[in-house]
């Protein structure tokens, strides 16, 4: 899980890539009340699949808790917060490879899934609901499902690339 020791080279790569996911989530994505399709998981995918879950799972929480602070879309909730790590941790168990120059098409469909519909769609959706003091969970479950449509796919296509630029990160020595 503490693949990568940590240095300052690795501290300034973890804060560009929550830097990176700040500015795609809050100011390059679709953002209506309750849903949000975009590219902010694309440097948590990077971070996964160069550092391992333990440092995708910081780098996401610390963006979201930033992100959250600095630019609020709505109010503040700390489940949200803490189900960006778990989502950071499952992109890292799914897509770190270590040595590995291809990504399996079977974690990349697993993570593909599991993050937009499980954890963004059933859990996020609870917090949504919570947030706006909605007794309607499947009311903002059924809004919620073009989102988890759109998602699905576009990571299935992203995520491979994203892994063949990891690859070329790693062999230039650009990795920390």
């Amino acid at each position: 899980m503490f693949k990568k020791p940590f240095s300052v080279r690795l501290l300034c790569h973890i804060a560009i890539l929550a830097t990176l996911e700040i500015v795609l989530n809050r100011f390059c994505s679709i953002n209506t009340m309750g849903t949000k399709i975009g590219f902010s998981f694309v440097p948590i995918c990077i971070c996964a699949m160069l550092y391992g879950p333990l440092w995708a799972g910081l780098t996401y929480g610390l963006a979201d808790l930033v992100g959250a602070i600095a630019f609020p879309i709505g109010p503040y909730h700390v489940g949200f917060t803490i189900f960006a790590v778990v989502r950071g941790m499952i992109y890292g168990f799914l897509l770190y490879g270590g040595g590995r120059e291809k990504l399996r098409f079977s974690h990349v469909l697993t993570a593909s899934i599991v993050n937009p519909v499980l954890v963004s769609l059933c859990i996020d959706t609870l917090w949504v609901a919570m947030l706006f003091s909605s007794k309607s969970y499947w009311g903002w479950f059924l809004y919620r499902v073009p989102q988890s449509l759109v998602l699905v796919p576009l990571q299935i296509i992203v995520i491979p690339i994203l892994g063949r630029l990891a690859a070329i990160l790693r062999k230039q020595g650009l990795a920390a």
